[in-house]
């Protein structure tokens, strides 16, 4: 591990100034992923921010009745907390399905959007990686691939995002709220991560310089019946194969909205838009699920061993949607 300088940091603006004034430093939260790609080589900073004390760890109400979650609040405090429990459940099953206890008691909110991916050939410095070194190439098309991306990947890249949190938060049009030395902005969630293209090595849209301050959640009484699945190969603590975040209102055996978002089927988690929008006026049944399911996935490009995911992500898709139906009729 090379070398590096730490500073803790009590106040916003001089972590900022921090930054910006040392190009290779970086923020440090929890370091549950950080440190990790440090240890590998991955990541090299010469100098951590440690951002833990920054006055970012609250969650409360918008004045519209959404919620404002801030960048240090611990994953932990986030599934325990009895408004997200409560208006958008789906969001704190996501949380408590990734990672141990012991993590999330140390992870952060701003540091779970900014995890890389664990695709092996990213963390191994023996291997070309586009993302970890642009233009070496991508090993996993040819290689080990049976848990990469499906959607929106590219011939430079098929890592898939890992985290669960931001399944769910794509699927409630949550907006991420940042601070750079010219001052506040935000960026939502859809315009977040960054596609794929040519450029693997470039994942989010923040400036430079950038300080995730927190997340904000728009009103969303859909959210209130909600679910999030998460297919992984072992029960234990385990990164999914395929996961759903859903939300579904019914009348009747009408769908009046839906909310769809996938995780581990691409370098992002994926909105679910075109699912959402056969389904939005349709029936309420098992065959219009699979039928929502197919025209979102019908845009996928397998590879010759992540086929699979294509099977599962349609079968998580009925069988959630059709429990959020079941819910919502009693």
């Amino acid at each position: 591990m090379r070398e590096f300088d730490y500073q803790r940091v009590f106040d916003v603006s001089g972590a900022v100034a921090l930054l910006g004034a040392d190009p290779e430093a970086r923020f440090l939260g929890g370091g549950t992923n950080l440190v990790d790609l440090m240890k590998a080589g991955v990541e090299r900073p010469a100098r951590l921010v440690d951002v833990r004390e920054l006055p970012l760890d609250r969650i409360e109400f918008t004045p519209d009745h959404g919620l404002r979650i801030g960048a240090t609040v611990t994953n932990s405090d986030l599934a325990a907390h009895p408004e997200v429990r409560r208006h958008y459940p789906a969001l704190a099953q996501a949380v408590l399905a990734g990672a141990s206890g012991q993590l999330r008691n140390m992870a952060t909110v701003g540091g779970n959007l900014l995890q890389r991916t664990r695709c092996g050939y990213f963390t191994d410095l023996a291997k070309p990686c586009n993302k970890r070194a642009p233009g070496s190439g991508c090993p996993a098309i040819e290689g080990e691939h049976h848990n990469h991306a499906i959607l929106g990947a590219s011939e430079h890249c098929v890592a898939t995002h890992p985290s669960d949190m931001a399944v769910a938060l794509a699927a409630f049009d949550a907006v991420v709220r940042y601070e750079t030395a010219d001052g506040p902005g935000e960026l939502p969630l859809a315009e977040f991560y960054l596609p794929v293209g040519d450029t693997p090595h470039l994942e989010t849209a923040l400036p430079p310089g950038a300080l995730i301050t927190g997340v904000t959640l728009p009103p969303a009484p859909v959210a209130a019946n909600s679910r999030y699945r998460k297919v992984r190969e072992r029960a234990s603590y385990a990164f999914a194969i395929g996961s759903v975040a859903a939300a579904l209102d019914v009348r009747g055996d009408v769908v009046r909205e839906v909310r769809l978002a996938f995780g581990a089927v691409a370098s992002r988690p994926w909105r679910a838009r075109e699912a959402e929008r056969v389904l939005t006026g349709g029936p309420v049944s098992a065959a219009a699920f699979a039928a929502a399911a197919d025209a979102e996935l019908a845009a996928a490009e397998e590879l010759p061993h992540n086929g699979y995911k294509v099977t599962l992500m349609r079968n998580l898709v009925v069988a959630v949607l059709t429990e959020l139906a079941e819910e919502a009729t009693r």
